[in-house]
């Protein structure tokens, strides 16, 4: 049994310190560029901060359901998880960009278009700035609320090894993933769809959020190997809990892709000139090839590699194609993104590769803090010396 859970990677303060000055030096120049090109900053810090709140939110959905599913692969990857939403307050600041790029970012939100435009007249109650902001606030300080109980009750199970408290964070992540759908749903529309209010699709919300949950899990698996080889996640991690690990995220693969295909038949198939532009803006003009990588590679290629049992069970191998799927979750969020307004044509900006590196950079410095900070494995938990006899 496991004795002692503190994380033993000295060199992770440095790597904490490197990505934090990375990002910093990415950000200011992303700064100085909008100074010339405002509308192409706040785009792009747009594509780059959904990307990386995914993580964040993903986790929390992940954390919640492990703890009402149970099940070893959670156990391994809860801490993980749990450092990854206690970045969230810090998440909720990276947002004042967009809060302050409103104009740039959304039609919906000048006056004169809106007058001039009887569909988004019907929407004003709806796509307004004061409610806009006022959703996003209550977005985040749902999950705040909900990443700060299961943390507290977590940390509080380290210390006391209380088996009460594992009952109570089953408790609340029954109405906390309820509470999570509908939250990460409007945020979609909000955030996302609503770059383009004519367009809309009652399958977005839900693609969304398995989106999130597909980056997620991937950041997940990169870390677990990478940890694996040191104590103490060396002692705790076997190659079937990576084969866990692996299914799952081939589940999601499937999911994504469904969810995918399924809205793009509908609105191609329905033919109404409300939502046939979204796919045809990204089907000419060099998108198309994004669209085909898109089906290529976050599909075809990770659900091929991942019917592999041998590939499964290696953290070498699996952590390969975590990362082909972390890389292109970017391309699916640009691609949604990036197009929307009046760029129609394929046309990659700098600030595209310097804004993910800059809020990236920020942000895997808060989470390595994070991580650096509590016990990397719940060894109080009533159900981990399960979780751990399971795996080997």
């Amino acid at each position: 049994m496991i004795q002692d859970a503190t994380l033993q990677l000295p060199e992770l303060k440095q790597l904490r310190q490197r990505a934090a000055l990375v990002g910093g030096i990415a950000i200011v120049l992303c700064l100085a560029g909008g100074f010339a090109n405002a509308e192409r900053f706040f785009r792009s810090y747009l594509f780059a901060y959904v990307y990386w709140t995914g993580i964040a939110i993903g986790s929390l959905a992940i954390m919640m359901l492990h703890h009402l599913s149970g099940g070893g692969w959670g156990m391994m990857i809860r801490r993980l998880l749990e450092a990854a939403t206690r970045t969230l307050p810090l998440v909720a600041v990276l947002f004042l960009p967009v809060a302050l790029g409103i104009g740039h970012l959304y039609e919906w939100a000048h006056p004169e278009v809106v007058q001039a435009d009887k569909i988004l007249q019907h929407k004003t109650p709806y796509l307004n700035v004061p409610f806009f902001l006022a959703r996003t606030i209550f977005y985040f300080l749902s999950w705040i609320v909900l990443a700060h109980f299961l943390n507290r009750w977590s940390r509080q199970q380290d210390e006391t090894g209380d088996p009460a408290l594992a009952g109570r964070m089953e408790t609340l992540s029954g109405p906390g993933l309820v509470l999570f759908g509908a939250t990460a749903t409007f945020a979609s529309f909000d955030w996302v769809m609503s770059l383009e209010p004519h367009w809309f699709s009652t399958i977005f919300g839900l693609s969304f959020m398995v989106g999130q949950v597909l980056t997620a899990f991937p950041f997940a698996i990169a870390m677990t190997a990478f940890l694996s080889s040191r104590k103490p996640m060396s002692e705790a991690v076997s190659a079937l809990h990576f084969h866990d690990l692996g299914k799952l995220t081939l589940a999601f693969v499937m999911l994504w892709a469904y969810l995918s295909f399924s809205q793009f038949l509908i609105i191609w198939s329905g033919n109404l000139p409300e939502e046939t532009p979204y796919y045809l803006k990204r089907l000419t003009g060099g998108w198309q090839f994004f669209q085909l990588a898109l089906i290529l590679f976050h599909f075809a290629l990770p659900f091929i590699l991942l019917l592999s049992r041998s590939l499964k069970r290696s953290g070498a191998k699996l952590v390969k194609v975590a990362g082909l799927i972390l890389f292109m979750r970017f391309v699916d969020l640009y691609v949604q993104i990036i197009p929307a307004g009046h760029h129609a044509e394929l046309h990659f900006h700098w600030m595209d590769l310097a804004a993910p590196i800059g809020i990236g950079g920020v942000w895997l410095s808060a989470f390595l803090r994070q991580l650096e900070s509590r016990p990397v494995l719940p060894i109080r938990d009533p159900h981990f010396a399960e979780a751990l006899e399971s795996g080997h």
